[in-house]
C-alpha cells in the first residue's frame, strides 16, 4: 500500500487529524484517511461512509467540504 499512496497533512493545517492521500498515477480523486489504513473517497463516502466521530473531525478540519455537501 505504501508504494501506491502518498500521505500528507494539509500544508495550511499540519496539526489536522485527517491525512490527505494521493494515489500515484491517478487524477481527480479526493482521497483521505484518518489512520493511514482505511482510505476514503470524498465523492463516494461523504458522509454516509464515516463514523459519527470521523464526520465530526472531518467537518471541523474541512468546513468548506462540510458546507459543500450539507444537503447530503
Amino acid at each position: 500500500m505504501k508504494d501506491k499512496y502518498i500521505f500528507r497533512k494539509d500544508e495550511d493545517n499540519p496539526n489536522n487529524t485527517v491525512w490527505e492521500v494521493e494515489e500515484i498515477g491517478t487524477v481527480g480523486k479526493l482521497l483521505f484517511s484518518f489512520d493511514k489504513k482505511k482510505i476514503y473517497n470524498l465523492w463516494i463516502d461523504y458522509p454516509h461512509g464515516f463514523t459519527k466521530e470521523e464526520k465530526e473531525i472531518f467537518d471541523k478540519e474541512y468546513p468548506y467540504w462540510a458546507d459543500f455537501f450539507k444537503d447530503r
